[in-house]
């Protein structure tokens, strides 16, 4: 089952480093944070991708160009008046890349549709190119087999940390209650599995993909929703960069399950 990857936005929300290089190529502990969500991938078995890239494209083409100057140590020899490179212990990944550029302002729906000949005609697993978790991949893939729908997104509560207070409709306070696993906004997270006919439905570059295609499924009745109960967390902000990249340093990443 291939992996897709949204990759081609501006991140103008993380515009200090989004300004040099794409978002999805800010790095967390020296890698790429996409680098990162294609180890939690590779984890479970998946190793074949396709990048949906777009704003600065050519840096996510050239870091796999050189993937194995990040990873390996290099010998250059240039004695017998040749260039020879020597790669030495290599640390590479199993992993088949295909990057494809779907232009500069194409919406996330669109960028989709761009890519469906390296899709197939198979069931696929669709991200976001910004976000982390420890979410059980085979977990998401057996619900959605499990649901018969044409799509599955994964869905995260942020919750609430205060205590409740219950309102009735007509503004008296019924009760106080301590917080529980229901309160909070369920949001889309990205770790989707979605059946190749979907990309049919979206009908060109400037389909949103959330307000689109899933709004679309979601009238047919064919979404359903995967909870994750573990750690999510996007990188839209400094903010949020700085988080991650702290986890990441204390040796503790709750994503990092490879």
């Amino acid at each position: 089952m291939k992996v897709v990857i949204l990759a081609g936005g501006f991140g103008t929300r993380l515009s200090e480093e989004s300004v040099l290089k794409p978002k999805p190529m800010v790095e967390i502990g020296e890698m790429p944070i996409l680098w990162h969500i294609m180890k939690i991938y590779s984890h479970f078995g998946f190793h074949e991708f396709v990048i949906c890239a777009g704003y600065k494209q050519h840096m996510i083409k050239e870091w796999f160009a050189d993937y194995f100057l990040h990873t390996s140590d290099i010998t250059f020899d240039y004695s017998g008046g040749n260039r020879e490179v020597i790669v030495h212990n290599k640390h590479t990944e199993p992993w088949k890349v295909t990057i494809v550029d779907t232009g500069l302002n194409t919406m996330t729906g669109g960028r989709l549709k761009r890519v469906k000949e390296y899709i197939g005609d198979e069931t696929f697993m669709l991200t976001y190119g910004d976000a982390v978790g420890d979410i059980d991949i085979n977990e998401v893939i057996e619900y959605h087999r499990s649901q018969k729908k044409l799509g599955t997104i994964s869905m995260y509560n942020f919750g609430q940390n205060k205590g409740i207070v219950e309102v009735s409709e007509d503004g008296n306070v019924k009760a106080f209650r301590e917080k529980s696993d229901l309160d909070g906004d369920l949001i889309n997270i990205g770790f989707m599995v979605l059946e190749p006919q979907v990309i049919d439905m979206i009908e060109g570059d400037n389909t949103i993909l959330e307000s689109g295609l899933l709004e679309e499924l979601v009238e047919k009745n064919e979404l359903s929703g995967y909870l994750h109960k573990g750690y999510w967390q996007c990188m839209d902000t400094m903010r949020e960069k700085q988080q991650i990249q702290k986890l990441w340093d204390s040796g503790n990443a709750p994503w990092k399950t490879w």
